[in-house]
């Protein structure tokens, strides 16, 4: 086995609120392997974004991290100072944050934008940053006449895609993504992710990948991790999570979107609403919607435990006794 990128470790991240602290990401921990694509899901409000800022080390008040440790190719982001980061982000890891295309500077051109990259982490000459920005448009099949375009003369499919362009300017290790594909029809949205796809097989960068589309991931990603309450309640494949849902949680998200094949059926939601983040409870955070639940879910938190490379916190899969 390869040593993991990526190591999360009991990632505690909280929210100042004026009713006291609201810990959004509550003891997060997994690894993401070389060159692997996993996803996660959940539902708005879950922690997901929190996560992915939180790995990425781009935290503002009044969110801060509060416990856990993040590492990257061996090194503890989460211990580093801002200038130390520096050295990584972009060059190493890259991310692509929610509403991307909207984040080009709309006064320079595409190309200005990427040299401006280049120029902060680089020592390039002018004609090594022409010559990769030319590669990178082409990567993402935006014709390199658009490196004089500025983002108001693009399609937001052609603008997402110059961004993704960007990630990838400097060959990073990791690239992580925070619903890159939301403001796109599904037409954009399928051309854009296999691309992505061909582009990590042919350079091999890890993904870590959030998004609300159950049909992209079920497509894209090698493993998935469902995320409740600030916390992951199941991890394992893809197609395994998809068609043998061990959670409670996992099975009601299966069942509440429509699939594109198959006979015709029934969607479900799940009824209820997500835990105060605020208000410590016992017991498991799903409790009070499950509709397996048991005494004990209401009195002992259930742990993340894993069998074949599938990890599912639920007592009733895991079979804790009091």
């Amino acid at each position: 086995m390869s040593t993991p990128i990526l190591k999360v470790r009991e990632l505690e991240v909280e929210y100042a609120t004026p009713n006291g602290p609201a810990k959004a990401v509550g003891g997060v921990s997994f690894d993401l392997e070389q060159g692997e694509f996993l996803a996660i899901v959940g539902e708005s409000g879950c922690g997901k974004s929190t996560l992915l800022f939180a790995i990425a080390q781009l935290l503002t008040y009044p969110a801060a991290m509060v416990g856990g440790t993040i590492g990257f190719d061996g090194v503890d982001l989460s211990a580093l100072s801002e200038e130390e980061l520096r050295k990584y982000r972009w060059r190493d890891i890259s991310v692509v944050m929610q509403s991307a295309m909207n984040a080009l500077n709309p006064t320079l051109t595409i190309g200005a934008q990427l040299a401006d990259a280049c120029r902060a982490h680089t020592e390039w000459s002018a004609e090594k940053i022409a010559e990769r920005s030319h590669e990178v448009l082409t990567m993402v099949s935006i014709d390199h006449v658009h490196l004089k375009s500025y983002p108001f003369q693009l399609s937001g499919g052609m603008r997402q895609r110059a961004m993704i362009a960007m990630a990838l300017l400097l060959n990073p290790k990791l690239v992580i993504m925070d619903e890159p594909t939301s403001a796109l029809d599904v037409v954009a949205q399928r051309s854009l992710m296999s691309q992505i796809q061909s582009l990590r097989n042919e350079l091999g960068f890890s993904v870590l990948f959030v998004t609300h589309d159950m049909n992209v991931v079920s497509h894209f990603s090698d493993r998935l991790a469902v995320m409740y309450a600030g916390q992951i309640v199941e991890i394992g494949k893809t197609r395994k999570v998809f068609d043998e849902p061990l959670h409670p949680y996992s099975a009601g998200l299966m069942d509440a979107f429509p699939s594109l094949v198959g006979a015709p059926r029934q969607l479900l939601g799940i009824p209820g609403n997500p835990p105060s983040l605020v208000a410590a409870q016992p017991g498991c955070h799903f409790a009070a919607r499950c509709p397996l639940v048991m005494e004990i879910c209401r009195v002992n938190r259930p742990e993340l435990l894993e069998e074949d490379s599938h990890a599912v916190r639920c007592h009733l899969v895991n079979a804790v006794q009091v």
